[in-house]
């Protein structure tokens, strides 16, 4: 499975930014898909991601602000990010599973075998 980013950059606060990602290698339906981030000097966290049944699942700092949706482009991954605060700056990564997860677990970065290389999203 290969992941591929795109759609960070610098942007104000209060600012949006929509993230891309293109998978291949694996058929789409059959991996479990989210979206990551990963600050200097702190660990990789869980964004937002899909689970088996098609259900999203936020971190709770994301407080409404990101949604996550499978592009109308054929295997795309997208993570629209609104009201973004310096906070939000980071690696943002994709990344995708064969495990079947559900429910909140679907935030687990372990729980991820595949992964891109990241895109950076910088608020100030």
């Amino acid at each position: 499975v290969q992941l591929v980013e795109s759609g960070g950059g610098s942007v104000q606060a209060g600012g949006s930014l929509r993230l891309s990602c293109v998978v291949s290698g694996y058929p789409y339906l059959n991996v479990r898909m989210g979206w990551f981030r990963q600050a200097p000097g702190k660990e990789r966290e869980g964004v937002a991601a899909f689970d088996s049944g098609g259900i999203a699942s936020y971190a709770d700092f994301v407080e409404g602000r990101f949604t996550i949706s499978k592009g109308t482009a054929k295997n795309t991954l997208e993570l629209q990010m609104n009201s973004l605060k310096p906070e939000d700056t980071a690696m943002y990564y994709c990344a995708a599973s064969l495990l079947h997860m559900l429910g909140s677990s679907v935030l687990e970065t372990n729980r991820y075998k595949y992964w891109g290389q990241g895109t950076q999203v910088t608020v100030s």
